[in-house]
């Protein structure tokens, strides 16, 4: 029952409450009772009454009553710590960045999964291991900037040279690679908090505080550097809306407290690099870190006879003493099929779409779900040419040609961990330079379908898959071999891996982004939803946004990230529209 009070009381406080409660964006008024005065500051975790359900939320205000307040519902309880000052401003930053017009997706990532009432005793020490990167140390010192490290290459020494500045943040690309680098500065006596089990310790004050992408909003008391490894990777970015990317959140944060950032990564992407100092290894050491690349050109081969399994790769197939995996970012039997018949691709009779087969016997349209019986719409043959098999044929396939067992791995969240003891063939999505812990090979099947994917980005994440590869394979002097069938031999991307150089596919690819004004020279978002069509509308009048159709979303196209976020802040949404927006998308 809220408590009456009058104008004459014992003067309380009004906390701005942001509930955990998806869909439901708005800040609520509560009365601070005076039994929680003490425990309920800015940032931190309540739990109130809103329509009869007791839910969480967040402080994010608090102010004098007014009359107006006197019949506030009090806060229940509090939960704990969340964010602090700094982190809510950087939420509520990102938020406006990204177009979220809301702060609890945000609130969410920045706040610990437990309870946390108090922070932990401050541990820091005078950071003094060795080895420290010299290059890293003087990059450090000119403000920051990009460290191409090639893709065998420790990062230990540059969050060493980071970590002697003082309390360093370090984000890196998953969970695991956190993990084992927060052992590994831990047994040099640097304390470390691992997010977000140790969110308390982080809070409290430590060395360096690591972990995946959630860290970059993990609390980091007096901020000195900040370094986000493997910048590149995919995994950086939110695949959910708000699209927000650790990379740009770190430098901003890190902007705020004039504190150096280290982007660290064997290929860059286009956006880190502009505007930032690069420092790369000499040419002969950089290139003597990636493992041998072989490029076995199809040109010659005609395209209805062509195999996957080349005569190159047979020959590495058969070795007994070699471990092999063939990458193809396919599933199921086979993505586009062609009839003998009458020569035409298969096709969805509904959408016009390509089908596949994800199944033997049956069509699937990845577009509209569409299926129908293994045949040809237009001259009823039912012999059909695979031309781009998935993973489940290519395993019989590739067995055939081995001559002994192979493993089909994909990425699956409900799989079980992948015992890969009982092969040395394996065959799959990306997924398996991930689960498999060593080979002597790494064969992509078909670079082709990544080189010319259709997204904007194909040729940054083309490279970034060789990078990720070489990783596994290690260094030239470690004999591990890098196959890529293509027939494009020529490309920028395939000239990079080749010669261990990526400013060869950097430069072609700022090049070309420059001339089609795609980011980093443009910003963009799209919108679908219900009500896009007269937001987009009240866009059009925004200056310096150009708004267009795009496979039935909107495309929306600024100068810049500042120009593009200001414009979706400031344009007026539909009423009870129900919006997504996604900026900085990755899949355009």
């Amino acid at each position: 029952m809220t408590p009456k009070r009058s104008a004459d009381s014992i003067p309380f406080l009004v906390a701005g409450i942001v509930p955990d409660v998806t869909g439901l964006d708005r800040v609520f008024d509560y009365a601070v009772p005076e039994a929680l005065a003490a425990s309920v500051g800015i940032g931190g975790r309540v739990r109130v009454s809103l329509n009869g359900r007791h839910v969480g939320g967040w402080v994010v205000s608090l102010s004098a009553p007014t009359n107006d307040d006197m019949k506030l519902k009090s806060i229940e309880r509090s939960s704990g710590l969340g964010p602090d000052e700094e982190i809510l401003d950087l939420c509520r930053w990102a938020s406006w960045r990204w177009g979220a017009n809301r702060l609890r997706p945000f609130l969410v990532t920045a706040s610990p999964n437990t309870v946390v009432n108090r922070p932990s005793p401050t541990r820091r020490t005078t950071v003094l291991a060795e080895p420290v990167s010299p290059a890293a140390t003087a990059l450090l010192a000119q403000g920051g900037g990009v460290l191409r490290l090639p893709p065998s290459d420790d990062h230990m020494p540059a969050v060493l040279a980071a970590a002697r500045l003082g309390p360093t943040l370090v984000v890196c690309a998953s969970i695991d690679g956190a993990r084992v680098l927060a052992t590994r500065l831990r047994r040099t006596g640097v304390s470390v908090a691992l997010m977000p089990d140790e969110w308390a310790q982080a809070r409290g004050g430590a060395d360096v505080v690591i972990g995946a992408r959630a860290a970059a909003f993990a609390p980091c008391p007096d901020l000195a550097a900040a370094i986000v490894l493997d910048e590149h990777e995919d995994a950086m970015q939110e695949e959910r809306v708000p699209t927000w990317h650790a990379r740009d959140v770190v430098s901003e944060r890190a902007r705020r407290h004039g504190a150096p950032v280290l982007l660290i990564s064997p290929c860059p992407s286009v956006v880190a690099l502009e505007g930032r100092i690069l420092v790369a290894p000499p040419p002969e050491r950089e290139a003597a870190a990636w493992p041998t690349v072989e490029v076995v050109d199809r040109n010659d081969e005609e395209p209805w006879k062509r195999s996957l399994v080349s005569a190159a790769l047979i020959a590495y197939l058969r070795d007994p003493s070699l471990r092999v995996a063939c990458v193809l970012n396919t599933k199921g039997q086979a993505k586009l099929l062609a009839c003998r018949g009458c020569n035409t691709l298969v096709r969805c009779e509904d959408c016009n779409a390509a089908m596949g087969e994800d199944e033997v016997g049956r069509l699937d349209c990845g577009s509209c779900g569409a299926t129908r019986p293994r045949v040809c719409a237009s001259c009823g043959s039912g012999v059909l040419a695979r031309l781009r098999p998935g993973v489940s044929r290519l395993r019989d396939e590739l067995e055939a040609a081995a001559q002994r067992d192979v493993v089909s791995v994909v990425a699956n969240k409900d799989s079980d961990v992948l015992d890969d003891t009982k092969a040395d063939v394996f065959v799959g999505t990306e997924a398996v330079l991930h689960r498999v812990r060593r080979l002597d090979v790494v064969a992509f099947l078909d670079f082709d379908s990544e080189l010319l994917a259709p997204r904007y980005r194909a040729a940054e994440q083309a490279l970034a898959l060789l990078a990720r590869a070489a990783r596994v394979l290690g260094k030239k002097r470690s004999g591990g071999r890098l196959i890529i069938q293509t027939t494009m031999s020529d490309h920028d991307v395939v000239r990079a891996a080749r010669s261990g150089n990526p400013s060869l596919a950097s430069e072609s690819e700022t090049s070309h982004r420059r001339t089609l004004s795609l980011p980093p020279f443009s910003a963009l978002a799209v919108i679908d939803g219900d009500g896009s069509n007269d937001f987009a509308e009240r866009l059009k009048a925004v200056h310096g946004v150009a708004v267009s159709p795009h496979r039935e979303r909107w495309l929306v196209r600024a100068t810049d990230s500042v120009t593009l976020a200001g414009a979706l802040a400031d344009t007026e949404r539909p009423p009870n529209a129900k919006l997504r927006i996604e900026v900085d998308p990755a899949r355009l």
